[in-house]
């Protein structure tokens, strides 16, 4: 399963998710970002009853119009299924919305796409401008690195799933958990309760140690895939564990020596590195 991205409008948050190999954006929250609504779904209920072909291409779609599609969305509450369409559609339903923001909605969403395009083309861009969006919140060199790091070798366990028989809408959150309990004794959504994170990324909000150990569990998972030709979601999901096990273990000994734990409650970027590398100092 893609993790749910976040992008900014006007200090106004939008999750989407790339699904066959496009953008798709929440809708709700598209909704409430134009038009400031406290209710975006009943919004989006009546915005239908005035205007019928929206309604018809919410239901049917068109010749080269998909309609919406409930994808897994991270949320509070953790991963939830909710209404999103991709860019074309995104554009079919501002031309419903009265508001003084389409405009520049729009052009900010056809250059969102746009991205999204050249790096399909240029993967490297897509890399540059995660490091670059992680620099511009304040985090270190040293921590995008480890971060970076992380996000390919996520990737190259993911890839592993989808070839050795794990359907990513229903099995990968299950295969993630199994890795997590057995590194840090909690799965992501404790964690995220843990750390009182809601729509945040997980990973953005770790330390050092806390990113290592998630690489060394993911890493050591996907080389005993490897190794013993790993077939089938049970198979799997006993990799899963074991993998997080030797990251789990090695932690408890880090721990051990450090008088202190590892899981953090604490969210990594509460103020930017800058600052706390000048409280250190002083």
């Amino acid at each position: 399963m893609d993790e749910t991205k976040i992008v900014i409008f006007k200090n106004k948050e939008i999750r989407k998710t790339f699904y066959k190999n496009e953008w798709w954006f929440v809708i709700n929250d598209i909704i409430e970002t134009l038009t400031d609504s406290n209710d975006p779904a009943q919004y989006f209920k009546r915005l239908k009853q005035r205007d019928a072909e929206l309604a018809k291409l919410t239901t049917e779609g068109a010749v080269q119009l998909v309609p919406p599609l409930r994808l897994k969305i991270e949320t509070a509450g953790g991963t939830q299924k909710m209404y999103c369409w991709n860019t074309e559609g995104i554009f079919r339903l501002i031309q419903s919305i009265p508001s003084p923001k389409a405009e520049p909605f729009k052009r900010w969403l056809a250059k969102v796409g746009y991205e999204r395009v050249q790096e399909i083309e240029n993967p490297e861009l897509a890399s540059k401008r995660t490091r670059m969006l992680y620099k511009l919140k304040g985090y270190s060199d040293d921590w995008i690195e480890k971060r970076m790091r992380g996000i390919a070798i996520r990737e190259e366990l993911t890839d592993e799933w989808k070839n050795r028989g794990a359907n990513e809408n229903r099995d990968y959150e299950i295969l993630t958990a199994e890795i997590s309990k057995a590194t840090f004794g909690i799965t992501p959504v404790q964690y995220k309760k843990l750390k009182n994170l809601k729509r945040e990324n997980l990973r953005d909000h770790m330390d050092d140690f806390e990113l290592i150990f998630s690489m060394l569990g993911e890493r050591s998972t996907t080389e005993i895939h490897r190794t013993e030709n790993s077939k089938g979601v049970p198979k799997l999901k006993s990799d899963a564990k074991a993998g997080g096990k030797i990251a789990g273990d090695a932690r408890k000994q880090l721990e051990k020596r450090l008088g202190r734990s590892v899981v953090s409650k604490k969210n990594y970027l509460k103020a930017p590195e800058s600052k706390k590398i000048s409280k250190r100092k002083n």
